[in-house]
């Protein structure tokens, strides 16, 4: 659907200033040009303008953060896959700014044994973005199974973890298909923040009181001995 800048504005409830900006700024696609005073913006600019609003509002993101993670800010979110693009950046958890190695650059620089390397990663509990893509992420991973080896603890408890992640990540993926399912351009706002809090706020919660929950229980128990 095509919109008048006007209808745009009460759309989406951004000033028609703001709106302009963003797109000077690579924060929205140019409007199609239908003549050179006649300008049409499509649904992607709406959703990207909730989009944005959002991440503002709750994530208090910059417009340069915001241009990082919208790289692929052309692609409407109407799909199953185009819905989580922009998210992509973030669950990566690596930061823009992250200085990047090679393998044998990783593997010399922090002084890693390729063999031990090779066993997480098939283990799957370093994960880099590819092969070849190693950051300080994955050298704090290596540093964590040091200290297991440092006390004669086996890792197998981070295999665990890696087992539960990837039974979580497919609920996501369930919840995110439901969700685009249903998308419509009335509900589209609530589908986002279902998104972005389950992944970035219920998550961390549910996991961290469970946690508090377990180790309550035990501190209880030894309280009472």
């Amino acid at each position: 659907m095509e919109y008048k800048i006007s209808e745009l504005v009460r759309k989406s409830g951004v000033p028609k200033s703001t709106i302009l900006f963003y797109i000077k700024e690579g924060l929205l696609p140019e409007a199609n040009k239908l003549k050179p005073n006649v300008h049409r913006y499509s649904d992607s600019h709406l959703e990207l303008l909730h989009y944005i609003g959002y991440m503002k509002e709750h994530f208090g993101s910059t417009n340069e953060q915001l241009k990082d993670i919208l790289q692929f800010k052309d692609q409407s979110f109407s799909t199953s896959s185009g819905m989580i693009v922009p998210l992509m950046n973030t669950l990566s958890a690596i930061p823009s700014d992250a200085k990047h190695y090679t393998k044998a650059e990783f593997i010399e620089h922090f002084r890693v044994e390729e063999s031990l390397l090779d066993q997480l990663m098939e283990d799957e509990i370093i994960l880099p973005l590819n092969a070849d893509d190693f950051t300080e992420k994955e050298a704090s991973i290596i540093k964590l199974i040091g200290y297991f080896q440092e006390v004669g603890i086996e890792y197998e408890i981070l295999k665990m973890y890696v087992f539960h992640a990837k039974a979580l990540s497919l609920l996501e993926h369930q919840i995110q298909s439901k969700l685009c399912d249903i998308r419509n351009e009335k509900n589209f706002s609530t589908l986002w923040k279902i998104v972005f809090e389950t992944l970035f706020n219920a998550k961390t919660y549910i996991f961290n009181r469970q946690t508090y929950k377990a180790y309550f229980s035990v501190l209880k128990k030894e309280l009472l001995k």
